[in-house]
């Protein structure tokens, strides 16, 4: 996620600077990021794209790498003991789901590009096509073929690769995606203008695999009664999250553009809906999670966990909408 804002804010934040450092060469404009000169392949060259798609393609090697070579480890951190009913499968699908690590940052970060684009419908259909893929796989290997959770894992790596393959696709198109040279003044600046936004995603992430190795030491029900309340939760957190990256372009656009007036009431109203939007999700989670809950399972020792821990859930990001955080 880091990726997938740093691009839009490096697009829509930083073209006053880059067009003032390389006037001669480009026009950048803030909202259309439209290059006049051209490429000879009659494609923009854009350095912040090339740039983001370089450094996530590096991210995501290492994370696969990480996650191959060290998923024991990582398992033993997380306290899940070699005789627990839990280990095995949870080897089986980390081992194949590192093959997917590289493009989904990569799609990430594509996406946080579409965004600087003010594009927002090329990302809707690429991820629309890869969950349908998803979905449709799940069935396949998982009942038709039994592989269980490896067919879950396999369904999810090709459905993130097809996602990552569209969108560079499409965004090939209209850029040029090899970058002319890699240096480390370019890096750096990309690293240091998302650097909060690295640091929230890191903190996030902490938190989450804290929370989900306490429930591992548990056992078996509580950690699948937290992962019922974790996806509840990504599931609103998305919701909430489409609300708050329109908002986050449309003030760097206005922003960028010195127009702090409109940029100042395009806050105020993303606030307001944010926080209807917030109690509303939060009424109908309170009144459906009985019957959302029996879409992942009928056991009844694993729901009356979810029960009781779906309120923190609906408190930290329904009551706190997204775009407060």
């Amino acid at each position: 996620m880091s990726l997938y804002l740093t691009s839009q804010h490096l697009l829509l934040l930083n073209n006053k600077r880059l067009l003032a450092a390389t006037k001669a060469k480009y026009r950048l404009y803030l909202c259309q990021l439209s290059v006049p000169q051209e490429s000879m392949y009659g494609k923009k060259y854009l350095p912040a794209v090339s740039t983001s798609l370089v450094l996530a393609a590096g991210i995501g090697i290492a994370e696969a790498l990480a996650l191959s070579l060290s998923s024991g480890q990582l398992l033993n951190i997380m306290g899940i003991p070699f005789d627990s009913p839990m280990r095995t499968p949870a080897e089986q699908f980390i081992a194949f789901r590192a093959y997917g690590a590289p493009p989904i940052v990569i799609a990430l970060a594509a996406q946080g590009t579409f965004r600087g684009f003010m594009d927002t419908k090329t990302p809707l259909y690429a991820v629309g096509i890869g969950n349908l893929l998803n979905a449709v796989l799940d069935l396949v290997l998982i009942f038709l073929f039994g592989l269980g959770i490896r067919g879950a894992a396999i369904a999810t790596v090709s459905s993130e690769y097809v996602i990552a393959f569209i969108l560079l696709w499409k965004l090939n198109e209209e850029v040029m995606l090899i970058p002319q040279s890699v240096t480390t003044d370019g890096i750096l600046r990309y690293l240091t203008s998302g650097s909060l936004l690295i640091g929230r995603t890191v903190a996030v992430l902490l938190t989450m695999t804290l929370a989900t190795s306490m429930a591992a030491r548990e056992g078996p029900i509580p950690m699948a009664a937290h992962q019922i309340c974790l996806q509840v939760w990504l599931a609103i957190s998305l919701l909430n999250d489409a609300l708050a990256l329109a908002g986050q372009a449309m003030l760097a656009c206005e922003y960028s553009k010195g127009n702090y007036k409109q940029a100042r009431i395009i806050v105020h109203r993303v606030l307001q809906i944010g926080v209807i939007t917030g109690i509303i999700l939060a009424v109908i989670l309170f009144f459906g999670f009985g019957a959302f809950s029996y879409a992942f399972t009928s056991d009844p020792a694993v729901l009356s966990i979810a029960r009781s821990g779906v309120w923190v859930r609906l408190i930290t990001e329904c009551i706190i909408p997204k775009q407060l955080k």
